[in-house]
């Protein structure tokens, strides 16, 4: 006899709305949200299932061990549990900060605007990183006019919240500010560094960066010469190459992880874990963009210019296995949470715009696993350039993300129709 499925508890059943103008991270952070744009605030759109039920799938999925509520029933849907779409944001959705034109009509299509007579299910997982999941929820919604919760979003630093209490003191690098930093508490670092606190205490650090003033202020005080760093985690893009790299390569060769030192062999350093790997991007300018790829290439490059010695670092984020196992198994509780069913939808096609990061990591993981068939979709309106022979193959390429909706749900309807005429007998097997 099978075990009887976990249920969620009361309260995780609760979901609030919060306007897309008002939401912050702080009170999105108070309880399970769906970010809301004002026009939808006092009439829900056919967006609010899908984000209402990731939201309460994605908190059950963190607090394991919650007991259930006895008896709990799922409640009625309209949303398919057949197949769910996932998508990467840049160069699919959105593209240099403004919505694809085709992603809202694209989005409205998933939401029930469609010649099927229903809604499917749909996530987001992006390799850009450098603000919560709250604040790139707040984003999209906005952007794309419509209910969205931080339960739809995987970014490429998400998994390393699971590190938290592996390391205590870390090197977080990239991003904007203190975002970075921010990120990395609420996913429960004890113990958060950033560049500006090393300069800080040391400005001959990096001898071509000062810091500004609010940089200055921002940066904490302490004396590095008694820390140990334990980790360096590259969270997002780097905004100073050049000062960033100096400070990852003197922890890489110093003793344990004190500045300031040297280790004999260069061997004693912190691990360094990047959120992602896509070597090149889709801006807003015409051609792509490096990206943290690249700093990674440099970093390990340089690295052994220096030392004569090979860095092996460790990346996140697509096309690592580990991003799309988290993916099935928010997929899986989505599932369990609306529909009652304990697996993940049969299918799941995924929408990308990078051959290498996208299509690769979904074909490898379609290979890997046998929970769901993660069928790979490319579209041309990001890093992949038409004339151009991807080296990693998609199951199909189109012209938008609109178009890719469209192929998956036909694909779907067709698949459905011809399995209720094998079972009526009006064809064969």
């Amino acid at each position: 006899m099978s075990a009887p499925l976990a249920v969620p508890s009361a309260a995780s059943r609760f979901v609030r709305r919060l306007s897309s103008t008002e939401a912050t991270r702080e009170n999105i952070q108070m309880g399970p949200t769906v970010v809301v744009p004002p026009q939808h605030l006092m009439a829900p759109s056919n967006a609010t299932e899908t984000a209402t039920g990731f939201e309460k799938a994605r908190r059950q999925l963190e607090s394991v061990g919650t007991p259930g509520s006895p008896g709990y029933t799922p409640p009625e849907t309209s949303v398919t549990d057949k197949y769910a779409f996932a998508f990467d944001i840049d160069g699919v959705l959105i593209r240099g900060g403004r919505p694809i034109p085709e992603a809202i009509e694209a989005m409205k299509m998933l939401n029930g605007e469609n010649e099927y007579g229903i809604q499917v299910p749909y996530i987001f997982v992006t390799n850009g990183g450098g603000k919560t999941e709250a604040e790139r929820c707040v984003q999209l919604s906005m952007q794309l006019e419509m209910e969205v919760s931080p339960g739809q979003f995987i970014c490429g630093h998400t998994p390393m919240r699971e590190m938290a209490e592996k390391f205590n003191t870390v090197l977080v690098v990239g991003g904007e500010g203190e975002k970075c930093r921010i990120v990395a508490e609420g996913y429960g670092f004890k113990d958060v560094v950033t560049p500006g606190d090393i300069i800080k205490d040391n400005q001959d650090t990096t001898p071509f960066r000062k810091l500004t003033e609010d940089e200055f202020q921002n940066s904490r005080a302490r004396n590095f010469g008694e820390v140990e760093i334990e980790a360096i985690f590259v969270f997002a893009d780097s905004r100073d190459w050049a000062s960033d790299q100096q400070i990852i390569l003197d922890l890489l060769m110093s003793k344990n992880g004190r500045l300031g030192t040297r280790a004999e062999n260069f061997d004693e350093g912190p691990p360094v874990f990047f959120s992602h790997n896509d070597v090149v991007w889709s801006a807003s300018h015409d051609l792509t963009r490096i990206g943290m790829g690249a700093l990674r290439v440099s970093l390990e490059a340089m690295y052994k210019a220096v030392t004569g010695r090979e860095l092996e670092t460790t990346a996140f984020g697509k096309p690592q296995i580990g991003t799309f196992e988290f993916a099935t198994r928010l997929l899986k509780e989505w599932r369990k949470e609306t529909h009652g069913i304990d697996s993940p939808p049969s299918t799941v096609y995924f929408v990308g715009d990078t051959p290498e990061s996208d299509i690769r990591g979904t074909n490898e993981y379609n290979e890997h696993t046998d929970d769901a068939n993660w069928y790979s979709i490319l579209v041309k309106t990001g890093v992949f350039q038409e004339g151009t022979q991807p080296r990693f193959q998609p199951k199909a390429t189109v012209d938008t993300v609109l178009d890719a909706v469209k192929h998956g749900m036909e694909r779907e309807y067709k698949r459905a129709l011809r399995e209720s005429m094998m079972k009526t007998g009006v064809i064969e097997e």
